[in-house]
């Protein structure tokens, strides 16, 4: 007797990746991340919020706002990987069609993350120009990178001038100073005596008292900064355990729908989307 094995044999004219339902999923997570992502700015917990400002940011908000980012992102990368994974054509049940799904869940998540990034980047950027001094467009020297992070300390620097004219310069030139204080070398003895030069002939103080706000005024702008790193290294890694966590919920979501569009699981109730409204 001789035994007849068949084989299923792969129809070339059908594409591995669903490129519609991999970019309908991502804009979906898209879309809601940026959506909560404006709630929260709403509520003050997050990076583009204008109240509490970044620098007055306590470690108990940065980690509120941690916990925030992990909520986003398993809910959009969920969402955006279901709906690739019921967006798909049905393909039948095979071995290889929970890692086909898988693999599309994790297609939406790298989409979704790209199309994230870019969207909030657009908004710090608005958000920063937005912050800046008024006078910010007056020239390449206006305004420096971190300005706005000690921008306080810039101005009790030079509260009570009397010289008239634009100070954006003198602004810029300050915070670079101010800036450097919080390097590993410190600020050297030049810069110092420059900026309690600087401090004397646009307050008007004397040397004495210019040196005494420099001094003070260093040390807090050095505290500012040194919390604005420790808050934003927190969040960053936030960000990045985020991405990763996103990348496995992406897949189990896509994965759910798939058993879900191919009729292997039951669907539940709230994510039965073919059932027809019925009135009760």
């Amino acid at each position: 007797m001789v035994e007849v094995r068949t084989a299923t044999i792969a129809d070339p004219t059908v594409a591995r990746v669903h490129w519609g339902p991999v970019i309908a999923g991502s804009l979906v997570a898209a879309a809601l991340a940026m959506a909560l992502h404006g709630f929260a700015a709403g509520m003050g917990i997050s990076l583009t919020s204008s109240a509490p400002t970044w620098r007055d940011a306590s470690m108990a908000l940065v980690l509120l706002s941690g916990l925030y980012l992990i909520l986003v992102g398993i809910a959009s990368y969920g969402l955006g990987a279901y709906v690739a994974g019921r967006l798909r054509t049905r393909i039948g049940s095979s071995p290889d069609m929970a890692f086909s799904d898988g693999m599309h869940g994790l297609l939406v998540w790298a989409l979704a993350t790209l199309l994230t990034a870019l969207m909030l980047a657009a908004l710090a950027l608005g958000a920063s120009r937005l912050a800046a001094p008024s006078g910010a467009s007056a020239g390449p020297a206006a305004s420096v990178a971190g300005e706005n992070l000690i921008a306080f300390d810039l101005d009790r620097l030079f509260r009570g001038r009397q010289m008239q004219g634009d100070i954006n310069h003198t602004r810029a030139e300050a915070a670079r100073i101010l800036l450097s204080a919080s390097s590993h070398r410190g600020m050297l003895d030049e810069d110092r005596t420059y900026l309690n030069r600087l401090v004397a002939a646009n307050t008007g103080l004397s040397q004495p008292d210019a040196e005494r706000r420099v001094a003070e005024v260093t040390a807090r702008a050095k505290e500012n900064i040194a919390r604005a790193r420790r808050s934003g290294a927190i969040l960053a890694f936030i960000a990045a355990a985020v991405a990763l966590l996103g990348a496995a919920v992406a897949w189990f979501a896509a994965s759910v729908a798939g058993s879900h569009r191919e009729g292997l699981e039951p669907v539940p109730e709230f994510l039965d989307w073919d059932k027809p409204y019925r009135r009760g």
